[in-house]
């Protein structure tokens, strides 16, 4: 055996370095992170396909351009003396809310109809368009609308970073793309940031219950042929989640509601294809990769006519949207009133009382 020597025992210890001033890293700043659910590369795919057949594209716009004229109705219940010279369209897909901005006569079933087009009664001169997808968001940029509005169209590399100044619009639209957003609470509030003081924000998004027959039908069908369940469809928010989120944003006097539009299939194969041509097929992280299994595709069309089919032989699609108003605070704003402070019941005037 070696010998110690008491020497090395006694030796005083090294002077211990002094840590750097900086880390020569980067390090994640404080906070939770985002929580991904969708690849956006993916989507940005989806919605390139989807668009580069032009006249394929067109024919499944029905459901988005009814959501978004739905949408622009709701602007009947700003004050008309109101004006929004320049907008913001967020997630445009193919510019939807600006050629329904310029139809005229957008509530032919009111009792007191606006034969003129809503950009003209709201002085809405510019409107920019914002999109990740180039093809899409070009798509008819030939067509007569573009004559009547200014329209500017921005590619955006996500639509989750805004790059526009604070208070640069005087109000937001949004139509059917927010429920594709990771970080929703982050890009509410750089809505909040770009919008001017006292500025709308109005969107609408797939939520709740949407496509509820083709959820169940898939999870059935794949529960009896496979043993398991894979994810075909994306999660979607709720409309308590949406007011509790615009108003951690910032925006006041909240309007939230719910609406569903049904459309009737022949068969579950020509709702998929048209959700592909829609650009709104299935892109969650971790999805399964390639077609579904065909024979999952037959039990599927038969579970979904057995659960939900029509008497004629059709299915039915429900699309649930979310719409929401809200205003970006500003001093001066009218204020809601406190709780409880009213004066007259509710239930008395339901009921036919005075």
């Amino acid at each position: 055996m070696r010998p110690i020597s008491l020497r090395a025992l006694t030796r005083p210890l090294p002077a211990r370095r002094k840590p750097p001033t900086s880390r020569p890293y980067a390090v994640q700043a404080p906070g939770a992170p985002a929580f991904q659910v969708f690849n956006r590369h993916t989507k940005w795919l989806q919605k390139e396909r989807a668009a580069s057949n032009a006249e394929l594209s067109r024919t499944v716009d029905g459901v988005k351009d009814e959501v978004a004229r739905r949408l622009c109705e709701r602007l009947l219940d700003i004050n008309p003396n109101r004006r929004f010279p320049h907008v913001l369209d967020l997630g445009a897909n193919a510019c939807n809310i600006a050629r329904i901005l310029t139809e005229p006569d957008p509530d032919p079933h009111s009792t007191q109809p606006v034969t003129e087009p809503l950009a003209t009664r709201y002085s809405i001169t510019d409107i920019t368009c914002a999109d990740s997808s180039r093809t899409l968001l070009h798509r008819d940029d030939t067509l007569a609308f573009n004559d009547a509005i200014a329209v500017t169209r921005d590619i955006l590399p996500s639509l989750e970073s805004l790059p526009y100044a604070p208070a640069s619009f005087d109000a937001v639209f949004s139509s059917l793309s927010l429920h594709w957003i990771n970080d929703l609470p982050s890009v509410l509030a750089q809505i909040n940031a770009v919008l001017k003081p006292d500025a709308p924000f109005l969107a609408a998004m797939h939520g709740g219950d949407s496509l509820f027959e083709l959820r169940q039908a898939l999870q059935l069908a794949e529960q009896d042929r496979r043993g398991g369940v894979s994810t075909h469809t994306s999660p979607l928010a709720d409309v308590r989640d949406m007011g509790s989120l615009l108003q951690r944003s910032g925006f006041a006097l909240l309007t939230v509601d719910v609406d569903d539009i049904v459309v009737d299939y022949p068969d579950v194969y020509a709702l998929m294809q048209d959700l592909q041509a829609m650009g709104e097929s299935n892109a969650v992280l971790g999805r399964e990769m390639g077609g579904m299994q065909r024979d999952v595709l037959l039990a599927a069309d038969g579970i979904y006519r057995e659960l939900h089919g029509n008497p004629d032989g059709s299915v039915p699609a429900t699309f649930r949207q979310i719409y929401m108003i809200g205003w970006k605070e500003a001093p001066g704003q009218e204020k809601p009133l406190p709780r409880r402070s009213g004066q007259v019941n509710l239930k008395d005037v339901l009921e036919g009382g005075s």
